[in-house]
């Protein structure tokens, strides 16, 4: 165990709960968002397995040196109510953890486990992943931290550099070098010249960089946003996010994160996606159903301002997970007294 995170709201009657990754930080921050929509206070477990566990998952198990009823495990118990995991070696210890808890722990699994339908009790999967199956939830959309009542309170009390910016205001999310995508000088130069097409068209930038931003893309941002009008975080403090987002008239993101770009969505307010080299089916996929809908643009291009109600399936996934544990808590019930009779 590495720390506790606490929401403000216990819906679920005290349940306990973990929170299972690899310390993905995309991984980690979805099941947090779920967590916080439901109101637990949830355990972080990270899990670090060895070679040659780590190559044979998600199949296959744990590594021996985590068994539960070893103290120093990340999964020792006492074993919780439910278990919110994510990440590909984190699927054998969410299988673990249902098996030595004796099935009483319920068990979800953010996006495809890439194990089947059995890997936990309920799954979520994007519409672009093929997992489909009675324990199986689709959305457009990931989960994420961003709730509805999160974006209004920062909208309705925005920071003071925020609050003296003139409108529009846009909201840019820089990723970087991922799996699937790369920015390369022609991807660099086209993406700084079509923030610079929105400046002298009077926007005002809101500007959130990442650890995967490449030095040359950061450098050639910064002249941009230390002009005035604009904001740049410089990575110190609060990153402010969230009140960019709640504020923001439209939003400029990089392609190469849908948590990214799903955040985003959730704001009500147009998104236009650059897309860097490279790229992936499923993840084209996901942006071209958005694009039907008309709520992603590409950029480069005309800005946007036209709202639309929000995309937001945290509370749709919570709500499944409220249901689904509604029934196992039944389930186990009714089997207990028929134990006992």
């Amino acid at each position: 165990m590495i720390g506790k995170y606490t929401t403000s709201e216990d819906d679920l009657s005290g349940a306990s709960a973990w929170i299972v990754t690899d310390g993905k930080a995309g991984d980690e921050t979805q099941c947090i968002g779920v967590a916080e929509a439901l109101g637990l206070s949830a355990d972080l477990r990270r899990v670090h397995p060895r070679a040659p566990w780590s190559w044979l998952m998600p199949r296959g198990d744990i590594d021996p040196r985590d068994a539960p009823e070893n103290p120093a495990s990340p999964i020792a118990g006492p074993f919780p109510d439910i278990a919110i995991a994510s990440g590909r070696r984190a699927v054998a210890y969410l299988r673990r953890i249902k098996r030595d808890s004796g099935g009483r722990t319920f068990t979800v699994f953010l996006k495809d486990p890439r194990a089947g339908t059995t890997a936990a009790d309920l799954i979520w999967v994007a519409d672009h992943d093929p997992l489909r199956g009675d324990n199986v939830l689709v959305t457009a959309t990931g989960p994420h931290r961003f709730s509805q009542a999160r974006l209004a309170a920062a909208r309705a009390n925005p920071p003071a550099d925020i609050a003296a910016l003139p409108h529009p205001r846009v909201a840019v999310l820089v990723g970087g070098d991922s799996r699937h995508y790369r920015f390369n000088d022609m991807d660099i130069s086209r993406f700084v010249e079509g923030l610079k097409r929105l400046d002298a068209q009077g926007c005002h930038f809101m500007a959130t960089a990442s650890r995967r931003t490449p030095d040359s893309l950061h450098r050639m941002l910064q002249p941009l946003a230390d002009a005035p009008g604009h904001l740049l975080w410089d990575g110190t403090g609060d990153n402010p996010l969230v009140a960019f987002l709640a504020n923001a008239d439209a939003i400029v993101v990089t392609a190469d994160s849908a948590n990214m770009v799903g955040e985003a969505l959730a704001t009500g307010r147009p998104v236009h996606v650059f897309r860097p080299s490279g790229g992936h089916r499923k993840f084209e996929q996901f942006l071209s159903g958005l694009v039907r809908l008309g709520h992603v643009h590409p950029f480069p291009g005309p800005l946007k301002t036209t709202t639309y109600e929000p995309i937001d399936a945290t509370p749709r996934i919570a709500a499944a997970i409220r249901w689904r544990y509604s029934a196992h808590r039944a389930q186990l019930a009714e089997a207990s007294a028929r134990a006992e009779s």
